[in-house]
């Protein structure tokens, strides 16, 4: 098993100094805020693995040189150099030397990234405590940072100093004349973009939004190289990775590589159908489609309100049939009650007759029935298939015999 990438000894303070915040000082101690983590190698012979080793030469002698015996020299264009000595570097006038001195509070987001550097943290050492303290709490409060000055390694730099996860953080700045203009990497101004073309690129800049959280990153590199050294200590076989299809660099179409770019992100992050092309130009397009088949999704609720209108209907039908054997039936019964009803009414007339004498030979009665008019039949319903028609015809029978009778 390797040895855990990046373990080192105890941290060691690089520099140690005071904070000059106004007329109070702050005793610090200065450590690196950050480590680089990987795999160290050796430079090796490769026919019987030796290590290779320098030899510090004199180009005037050929003779090896000890380190302290080594300074620094600044060559001229001609070629002539000057040397300085560590004595020479230590007497220059360098108030940053070992104070870090505050200049004034800007706001952070001023600074621009380019500017940013290498990071180290303050430790409060001895009575420092309580000013640091303060120190980092009116920053929080305020909502800037302090410009410093400090020389490190025989440097005196620009740095910006904060507060971090409740430690005060410096971070040393490149000077202006350190950063390059951009003006000659930028391209020509006569490209043209189609607005179809922007509104894409930013649909793929939606999709991929979120905010910073650095711990979802891993270096996939200083992982396959771990992995390749333990396969080349245990014996194993290396495995070497699928290779990717090189696609040359050449867009042949912007629109198209744009669009894909889009739908890998979608998939890669689950987020497929979220729409947030919309409004992006041609890709919206595709965005109506499934609006435009939301009608048709409906079509299967109505086939089954026709199926179930149809099934009612079926029901509803069923009894219809059975209608004309219950009309049957109720012309039937109303065709027997009618000769009782009708009979009394009939013989009424006779009656009145009898009473004003003229009834004794039954000749005026006779032809006072023969003047009244002939009682209407009741038309036959076709409802029935002759049953009502033959219950018609005794009752008019018996109305006939009654008239006699009077």
């Amino acid at each position: 098993m390797l040895p855990a990438i990046g373990d080192t000894a105890p941290m060691q303070a690089i520099w140690k100094g005071t904070v000059s915040f106004g007329l109070v000082s702050i005793p610090v101690r200065l450590y690196a805020a950050t480590e680089e983590k990987g795999i160290s190698f050796r430079q090796v012979h490769d026919a019987d693995g030796g290590r290779i080793r320098y030899k510090r030469v004199c180009s005037v002698d050929g003779e090896e040189v000890a380190y302290r015996d080594i300074v620094k020299g600044y060559e001229l264009p001609d070629g002539e150099m000057v040397v300085l000595t560590d004595d020479d570097l230590g007497a220059l006038p360098l108030p940053t030397k070992r104070v870090i001195d505050v200049l004034e509070f800007v706001p952070l987001d001023q600074v621009d990234g380019i500017y940013l550097s290498k990071p180290y943290f303050l430790a409060a050492e001895g009575p420092g405590t309580k000013p640091y303290v303060l120190l980092r709490d009116a920053l929080e409060a305020a909502g800037r940072a302090a410009l410093v000055k400090v020389a490190l390694r025989n440097r005196e730099s620009l740095a910006v100093l904060r507060p971090k996860d409740g430690a005060l953080l410096v971070q040393t700045m490149l000077w202006p004349d350190e950063v390059r203009d951009a003006g000659a990497f930028a391209p020509d101004e006569a490209v043209e973009v189609r607005d179809q073309e922007v509104a894409m690129a930013q649909s793929y800049i939606e999709t991929l939004s979120g905010d910073f959280d650095p711990e979802q990153f891993s270096d996939d590199y200083r992982v396959a190289l771990e992995e390749l050294v333990e396969a080349k200590v245990s014996g194993r076989a290396v495995q070497e990775p699928a290779e990717q299809a090189d696609t040359g660099g050449t867009v042949v179409d912007l629109m198209a590589a744009l669009r894909a770019s889009v739908e890998a992100a979608r998939s890669r992050r689950g987020d497929e159908g979220t729409g947030s092309a919309a409004g992006a130009g041609e890709a919206a397009a595709p965005e109506r489609a499934p609006a435009e088949a939301a009608p048709k999704k409906a079509a299967p609720k109505r086939a089954a309100r026709k199926k179930a209108a149809g099934e009612k209907a079926a029901v509803e039908e069923a009894p219809a049939k059975k209608a004309p054997a219950r009309r049957a039936a109720a012309e039937q019964a109303a065709a027997e009650e009618a000769p009782a009803k009708k009979a009394p009414a009939k013989k009424a007339p006779a009656r009145k007759a009898s009473t004003t004498g003229e009834g004794a030979t039954g000749a005026p009665a006779t032809k006072a029935a023969a003047k009244r008019p002939p009682a209407k039949k009741a038309p036959a319903r076709k409802a029935t298939a002759g049953g009502a028609a033959s219950q018609d015809a005794p009752a008019a029978t018996e109305g006939r015999r009654a008239r006699k009778t009077a």
